[in-house]
């Protein structure tokens, strides 16, 4: 059946031979073919949408959106018609999708402003919705034409229009009482003003006026002046773009008189370079006809003796392949081993390197706590000896056993000298007279009795012998000087 639609319908044909759907005018329909008659003129959606606005006013907003298809692209018609391929223009299912576009895009606007801006702004508001709406009715294939924005209602309960009203009839009933006694204010003071003023201006203005008359002709003088400045300016302008376009002109008639040689040349020379081609062709043909009987004749013979020698060859390679794989997997089974030793070794060295380092680790913090303890225990000392340094230092040498090693050290010292000691005295103090003369003569006695050990000791430690008036030593008595 051949259909035709009308001036504002199309065509939806589907089924065999298309590939998804066809849009068409007009056409013909096969019985294995479906087609529906798809109507693109705009319907009128009335909404009352309900929004709140940043303050958290609700209030209503009653619209009117005028939508439809957009006729001048194709891929949006595609869109539509298969938004409507199971549903009709006017049904539920187009209307609430539209409606549920349309409220969730003026929400969240009316959400980012206030009601004094939604109020005061409706322009903008209007246009705000318009292209958010139109932005997600673009994935069905739908056009805004018209959409009207009417007077914000309060939503019952909350009367923040009325109050607004209210406000605003108050506020100008009180400017209005307030404009009356300023207006009469200023009438009876503008009056007094005005017979002062036109007595001062009368003779202001004349004097203006003879001013103004002579600026207006030097003015007017300029102005005449000036437009045939810029008639003679474009006159020039318009001379000098003719004269490059006849340039212009010329210099394309010269470059396409010259393709056109071109191309007769082209022409010429490809005939007989195609007629070249073509005779060289012919010889490879025949040459090829000629080879081709040649290696059919030898052919024959070749084919059977390389049959065989593959035969052979591949016998040959399949045991040393097989060899092969054998000596690879046993070497693979030894690296495989060895590999797994030298796991077990790294594993082994780094858990015995992990619990070196533990104990190191642990070791340092010890130290670190025992020098802590240390540095409290000198502070402690430092502050009971009252802060004085030398003093803590001889009692930590004295703890630390410092002194009896020094007399350690000194008596090894000594004792490795082998030293020769000699111990005398000067006699044993007993006896006394009681009288001064007594204790005088015995004090020289007594540094008598002290030089015969003395002398001897000398003698003993480094081979010297007293002087002969200092006197001389017995042989075998100590206690006295010959």
């Amino acid at each position: 059946m051949f259909k035709v639609a009308n001036a504002s319908q199309y065509l939806l044909i589907t089924g065999a031979g298309i590939k998804d759907v066809k849009l068409t005018k007009k056409g013909w329909v096969f019985p294995w073919q479906s087609c529906t008659v798809l109507d693109l003129s705009p319907v009128n959606y009335t909404f009352e949408l309900q929004a709140m606005s940043a303050e958290k006013l609700p209030f209503k907003l009653p619209s009117v959106f005028t939508i439809g298809p957009r006729v001048d692209d194709e891929e949006c018609l595609l869109k539509y018609a298969k938004l409507l391929s199971s549903h009709e223009k006017l049904s539920n299912h187009v209307n609430d999708l539209v409606q549920g576009v349309i409220e969730g895009e003026t929400r969240v606007l009316a959400a980012s402003m206030t009601m004094d801006e939604i109020f005061k702004g409706t322009k903008e508001f209007k246009q705000g919705v318009f292209e958010k709406v139109q932005l997600e009715l673009n994935q069905f294939g739908l056009h805004i034409y018209n959409a009207n924005v009417k007077q914000l209602v309060d939503v019952p309960g909350h009367e923040y229009f009325s109050y607004l009203g209210k406000k605003t009839q108050m506020e100008a009933a009180n400017q209005a009482k307030v404009d009356v006694a300023e207006a009469k204010k200023k009438g009876e003071v503008g009056a007094k003003l005005r017979e002062g003023e036109t007595l001062q201006n009368a003779s202001k203005i004349d004097a203006e006026t003879k001013i103004i008359a002579t600026q207006r002709k030097g003015e007017g003088d300029k102005e005449d002046i000036k437009v045939r400045t810029a008639v003679k300016l474009f006159e020039n302008l318009k001379e000098a773009e003719v004269a490059e376009a006849n340039a212009e002109l010329a210099r394309k008639k010269a470059e396409w008189a010259k393709v056109a040689n071109m191309a007769e040349m082209e022409a010429s020379k490809s005939v007989n370079l195609r007629e070249a081609e073509l005779q060289g062709e012919v010889e490879r043909m025949n040459a090829k006809a000629r080879t081709e009987k040649l290696r059919a004749d030898l052919l024959s013979k070749a084919s059977v003796e390389y049959e065989t020698k593959v035969q052979e060859a591949n016998w040959e390679l399949y045991k040393k392949q097989k060899k092969a794989e054998a000596v690879l997997f046993k070497k693979e089974r030894e690296a495989e081993a060895q590999r797994k030793v030298a796991e077990a070794e790294f594993f082994a060295r780094q858990q015995e390197a992990d619990a070196l380092l533990y104990a190191k680790k642990k070791e340092a913090e010890g130290l670190m706590v025992l020098g802590k303890a240390r540095g409290a225990y000198l502070k402690t000392l430092h502050d009971a000896l009252g802060g004085n340094y030398a003093a803590l230092r001889d009692y930590l040498m004295i703890e630390g056993g410092m002194y009896q090693e020094i007399a350690r050290i000194n008596g090894d010292a000594v004792r490795g000298l082998k030293p020769n000691i000699s111990i005398w005295t000067n006699g044993n103090g007993e006896g006394s007279d009681g009288g001064s003369g007594a204790t005088a003569l015995k004090e020289v006695a007594g540094v008598y009795k002290m030089l015969p050990p003395l002398f001897k000791t000398v003698e003993e430690q480094t081979g010297m012998l007293p002087p002969a008036w200092m006197g001389t030593l017995p042989p075998n008595n100590n206690n006295a000087v010959a």
